[in-house]
């Protein structure tokens, strides 16, 4: 048996998406409630006055979806420093001088001309 899947809509944006079925969700007071069980549809989308939903990335402007990309490469490029942060002291492992070269490259990327769109530093060897 299929089970039937219901997003919350909390200021015109589905806040959750649960199991159950639409009076349920009705009885516990919520702004809007609407079957989603073969919509796919998540968490942030936009909930449209046609009673369709958009993905929220559809609404940004070309400058809001560049900004989203150099957030979204910084935090990788944070995360791959941090992952490698234990090579630094680590002076005699076989790829010490490569991981120092990709340390660097990661700490440079941001500066690239055609960052955030450049192709994302890799450890060589």
């Amino acid at each position: 048996m299929k089970e039937n899947k219901i997003a919350i809509i909390k200021n015109g944006k589905v806040d959750n998406i649960i199991v159950a079925d639409i009076d349920f969700g009705e009885k516990l007071g919520y702004e809007k409630v609407i079957d989603v069980t073969d919509i796919e549809v998540g968490i942030g989308y936009i909930y449209n006055v046609d009673s369709t939903f958009s993905h929220p990335d559809t609404l940004l402007t070309p400058e809001e979806i560049l900004a989203k990309k150099v957030i979204e490469e910084k935090e990788w490029r944070d995360s791959e420093l941090s992952k490698t942060d234990w090579i630094v002291p680590t002076i005699d492992h076989p790829k010490h001088s490569a991981y120092l070269v990709y340390r660097q490259e990661l700490r440079d990327y941001p500066s690239k001309e055609d960052f955030p769109n450049s192709e994302r530093p890799q450890i060589d060897g």
